[in-house]
């Protein structure tokens, strides 16, 4: 059942389910809170009460902020915690995986551990080499930059569809389908556009002032990179040592929680009977 947050001018839509230490989930741009369905089920049978989010401007969470950066969404994510009534574990995808880190940073005492899964949050740069000789990559940039640049919900689409590599877990269409009525919802792909064009720059600039275990996922075959284990292993070691370590899902592209919730879920829950758990 959706509940609501009104936070600034605006309000967050959210949804929890279970009981036990608290664990917050924030999917990535032009996306929702139901990609995490199949891994919040799983960490609630596991005994947490998890928390999956709608970001700002999308799914049920209203329009029309002032802004869409990885900051603003850390604000937005620390105001839920305290509301739910933190610490929680934060669990971020995307560019959310950004916005992780800056929450983090900001208030530890409300982040008791961070899960980035296919994060952006170190500048980026585009590896022109790559580019010429690496054709999933080439691909996955064309789109990924024509969809924001254009804020056409068609290219977004086919960017999902190739992101997806290998396995499509059961009703991959029905859920592509759905994304294609929100996102073509007023001010929806403008508000993708926006976050696309919000660079990482202030995640990468307080990765090393986290307090926090941190576990980085990444997938093997994730468009977004050249080499998805060399973005993992950079954010990794922007921490401070010993804080974070980087699980890769075999198989997976950018989007490795839809595809594998099994492995992720286990990694997650792993890293935290390992001490990170809140």
């Amino acid at each position: 059942m959706s509940e609501f947050l009104k936070v600034d001018d605006g309000r967050l839509a959210y949804e929890v389910t279970g009981e036990g230490p608290l664990i917050v989930l924030a999917h990535g741009m032009g996306d929702n809170r139901a990609a995490y369905r199949e891994v919040a089920a799983r960490l609630t049978s596991a005994g947490f009460r998890v928390a999956s989010t709608d970001l700002r401007g999308h799914g049920e969470s209203s329009t029309g902020w002032a802004s869409y950066t990885r900051t603003d969404v850390a604000a937005d994510l620390l105001a839920l915690i305290r509301h739910l009534g933190g610490p929680a574990v934060l669990v971020g995808h995307s560019f959310a995986g950004g916005a992780a880190t800056i929450a983090a940073a900001q208030e530890p005492e409300l982040v008791s551990a961070i899960v980035e899964i296919s994060p952006f949050t170190r500048a980026q740069k585009i590896d022109l080499g790559a580019l010429a000789s690496h054709a999933r990559y080439r691909k996955g940039m064309t789109l990924l930059m024509g969809a924001g640049l254009l804020r056409s919900v068609g290219l977004w689409k086919r960017y999902l569809d190739h992101a997806h590599p290998g396995i499509r877990p059961a009703g991959f269409r029905d859920r592509l389908a759905a994304l294609d009525a929100d996102l073509r919802r007023p001010g929806r792909m403008a508000v993708v556009s926006k976050m696309g064009m919000s660079a990482p720059t202030d995640a990468g600039a307080v990765l090393a002032d986290i307090q926090c275990p941190a576990l980085v996922i990444e997938g093997a075959l994730d468009p977004d990179w050249a080499d998805p284990a060399a973005e993992g292993e950079g954010i990794v070691a922007g921490m401070p040592e010993g804080l974070g370590r980087l699980e890769m899902i075999e198989g997976a592209g950018h989007y490795p929680h839809v595809q594998f919730p099994a492995e992720v879920t286990t990694a997650i829950l792993a890293f935290l009977k390992a001490g990170a758990r809140g």
